[in-house]
Order: structure tokens, then C-alpha cells, then sequence
């Protein structure tokens, strides 16, 4: 029993250091684009300092980790190295003072390294003239998942894009499964609706590629398989992308860290949906 006390107290100590290591890191971190938008219930925001900051990697470890993942991780927050090099959206319920939602944001303006970069081949689409701004780590606490909290993330994401003056969105579009079945069935309904012109590509990475992927596709097709009731294994979050406008550059990523498979998504902006934008511009909070 002692030694189970001993190494619990090791654990959390070792856990307290490493985010007291990570707090230090951001200390002085500051929004590259200052935003905040307020309404009766919520502010829609930039992180402006690390209190704010230690809230939205909160709410992402305990999504992340605790809810997709059950497990813990031993810094016990959810961080990495491009936190320190972004802007993070987050949205504050005023009431309670909580955060409730967040979205990471790294700008071509401000930097030449991306996350996607860990997984995919992204050359072709960093190649391409005008502003990028990578999305990821978005998510939104579960009592707010009702269409509200993606509704003020897109709001948010909105006015960033119209201030940085960008020209494509992109990102890492999550499917919780690493079935490969399951992968191969949603990348061949993607494929027939989603997928970009072929000099808009990217690539997995070695290491993350699902080798089984084209033997699956070209069995649902000798088979006949349909896919029409794929939509509905679509998570909200990519499938409003799609209803943006859209496209799949490619095969997806195995990501056996987060349990997923990422789908490399991009918008270009000058064909979002006029709908889409107008209902989001103008979204009730």
C-alpha cells in the first residue's frame, strides 16, 4: 500500500511540474488577432492571456481525453508545441464565467509550420497563393451541443478569416473510429461527392496511411455497396464544412493517439456558401 501511496504522490507531483513547465511556456502569451464579440449569454474571443489559455486546454483535455479517449494523460491538459504559436477562439458563457467552446487557429501570415504537417503532405496547398488558416483542436463543452456552440465557433471563426483576409481554410477533419472498414466506407462516400481536382492533393504520411484503404474501396464496389446512409456517421463538425463548401484532398490519416482518422479538409473562401455564410454571420447567440 505504501509504495501504491508513494507512486501516486510521484504521478502527481510529476503531472503538477509539467504543467507548472507549460505554464511558464505561455506565460507571456498574446492574441496575434485581437477579436471579442458580445452578446447577452456569451463573448465570442481570442485568448488574450494564460489564464484564459490554461481554461481552453481545460475544456480540450477533458474532450480529448477524458470523454473520446477515457483516459488520462500525465501532464493532465492537452497541449503541444503550436499552442504557443497561434490564436485560440474561445467562447465564454458569461453567467458562469466558463468556457464552452474553442478553436485553434494557425495563420500563414504568422507562421510556416502546421499540425497538419505531422500527418499529411501539405505542400501543395501551402504552395498556393493567398492567406491560409489552419483549423483544429476545435470543441465545445457537452452541455452545449445542441447547435449553439458550433454556431458560435463558426461566428467567431468568421470574423477571423474576414480580418486576416484569408483565402483558404483548412485542417484535420476527425472520424472517431480506426475500423478500416469503417474508414473505407465514409472515404468512398467522400470520394463520389467531396474529393478536390487533382492538383489540389495531399498525401498521408507513411506512417499514417491505411494500407487496407483501396482494398476495402474496391471491394464495396465490386459488391455494389451503397453509401447513402453514410452521412449520418458524419460528425457535425466536418459535415458543416462540407455544407460550406468543402473539399476532401485525399486519403485520410490513421491518428492512433486520438483513437481517429483525419480527413485533410479546405475552403476556399471565395466559393463559400452565401447561405451558409449569411447564417452564420448572423447566428443568434
Amino acid at each position: 500500500m505504501t509504495k501504491k501511496v508513494t507512486s501516486l504522490k510521484n504521478t502527481v507531483t510529476g503531472s503538477n511540474v509539467l504543467r507548472s513547465a507549460f505554464k511558464w511556456k505561455l506565460r507571456q502569451f498574446r492574441p496575434k488577432v485581437p477579436l471579442y464579440i458580445e452578446s447577452n449569454r456569451f463573448v465570442i474571443k481570442t485568448v488574450e492571456n494564460m489564464f484564459e489559455l490554461e481554461q481552453a486546454l481545460d475544456l480540450r483535455y477533458e474532450v480529448f481525453y477524458r470523454e473520446t479517449l477515457n483516459k488520462d494523460n500525465f501532464s493532465r491538459t492537452d497541449i503541444d508545441k503550436f499552442d504557443s504559436i497561434c490564436d485560440h477562439l474561445i467562447i465564454l458563457e458569461k453567467k458562469q464565467n466558463m468556457v464552452i467552446g474553442t478553436y485553434r487557429f494557425i495563420s500563414s501570415t504568422f507562421s510556416d509550420k502546421f499540425y497538419s504537417e505531422s500527418e499529411f503532405d501539405i505542400e501543395q496547398v501551402k504552395n498556393a497563393t493567398g492567406i491560409k488558416l489552419e483549423l483544429g483542436r476545435a470543441c465545445v463543452h457537452k452541455d452545449y451541443r445542441n447547435g449553439t456552440g458550433i454556431a458560435l465557433l463558426w461566428k467567431g471563426l468568421t470574423e477571423y478569416f474576414r480580418a486576416i483576409k484569408a483565402k483558404y481554410l483548412f485542417g484535420c477533419s476527425s472520424i472517431g473510429t480506426t475500423n478500416p472498414v469503417e474508414i473505407s466506407l465514409i472515404y468512398k462516400y467522400i470520394k463520389e461527392l467531396y474529393l478536390s481536382p487533382e492538383d489540389f492533393r495531399v498525401f498521408p504520411k507513411e506512417k499514417h496511411r491505411i494500407k487496407e484503404l483501396d482494398h476495402y474501396i474496391s471491394a464495396f464496389d465490386k459488391f455494389g455497396i451503397k453509401t447513402e446512409s453514410i452521412e449520418e456517421f458524419i460528425p457535425p463538425l466536418l459535415k458543416s464544412y462540407l455544407k460550406a463548401g468543402s473539399v476532401i484532398c485525399g486519403e485520410p490519416a490513421i491518428d492512433m493517439k486520438f483513437k481517429c482518422a483525419d480527413f485533410f479538409t479546405v475552403l476556399d473562401l471565395e466559393l463559400l456558401s452565401k447561405s451558409f455564410e449569411k447564417r452564420y454571420k448572423g447566428a443568434n447567440d
